[in-house]
């Protein structure tokens, strides 16, 4: 299964980490590298009918492969995003600009980037910065 190479030329809504729990467990790693899009941006280019969805809540529908399990994207229906996981994109350019819920960190990242308690304001959280380890 792949996502449609064209997303990455279309315009990400901005690239970051994410470091909350439900994220780091979703991936699979310590933090959650994320790409949002818009959702006219995102296609899946082949194996379409095997994209199957868990939605852990109303903010969050997660996208897998039901043939191979693979972890695809999330949807977020009340932001009018995508997230497509960055690694799944070969020719993306990742550069990202900030960090989320830094608050629930397992994995301190010194790199000069804004670190957010949880979420900025316009997304509905507090928008405090936290201080770096």
């Amino acid at each position: 299964m792949r996502r449609s190479r064209g997303a990455s030329h279309g315009g990400a809504g901005g690239h970051g980490y994410c470091h909350c729990r439900s994220c780091r467990s979703w991936s699979g790693g310590p933090v959650n590298a994320f790409s949002l899009w818009k959702p006219e941006a995102v296609r899946v280019s082949s194996g379409s009918q095997h994209v199957a969805t868990f939605e852990k809540t109303a903010m969050s529908q997660r996208k897998y492969c039901a043939k191979c399990g693979g972890h695809l994207m999330t949807n977020h229906p009340s932001l009018g995003l995508v997230d497509v996981f960055a690694a799944t994109l070969p020719t993306l350019a990742f550069t990202p600009g900030v960090h989320v819920n830094y608050a629930e960190t397992v994995l301190p990242m010194r790199d000069g980037l804004p670190k957010l308690k949880d979420f900025p304001a316009e997304f509905g959280g507090s928008g405090e910065m936290v201080a770096a380890d």
